[in-house]
């Protein structure tokens, strides 16, 4: 078990942790009809595709390979893409609703580590 191993484990074991507490919120809000805002969507609008992607670093970590690294960027453009197509119909579906909680939560990276805390303008 090499460092590299290990930090490539934590890379996909968290990144399967952030994706299956995404999902279930996702799936509950979804049933309701509403925006997903609790759990991680508090913090960001796509933790599913954090998840994701935390999980290919870590296989990037582990298997450094060609093919490895010619996908990465490839896959993280998609889910993006991907991304801002959901944007667009849950705007078209919530209207203004979203547009404030977009307007309020970063897409990929949060900026404050507690929901509550101040923003800085």
């Amino acid at each position: 078990m090499s460092p590299l191993h290990l930090l490539s484990d934590v890379f996909i074991g968290g990144g399967f942790i952030v994706l299956g507490s995404a999902w279930s919120v996702l799936y509950s809000a979804q049933r309701a009809g509403q925006i997903a805002t609790t759990g991680l969507y508090t913090y960001v609008r796509h933790p599913q595709y954090v998840g994701f992607i935390l999980i290919m670093i870590g296989f990037l970590i582990q298997w450094p390979t060609l093919i490895t690294l010619i996908m990465f960027p490839i896959l993280v453009m998609m889910y993006i893409r991907l991304a801002r197509r959901e944007e667009r119909e849950a705007l078209t579906q919530f209207g203004v609703a979203y547009a404030n909680y977009a307007a309020s939560t970063p897409a990929f990276f949060p900026r404050r580590l507690h929901p509550s805390a101040k923003q800085p303008h």
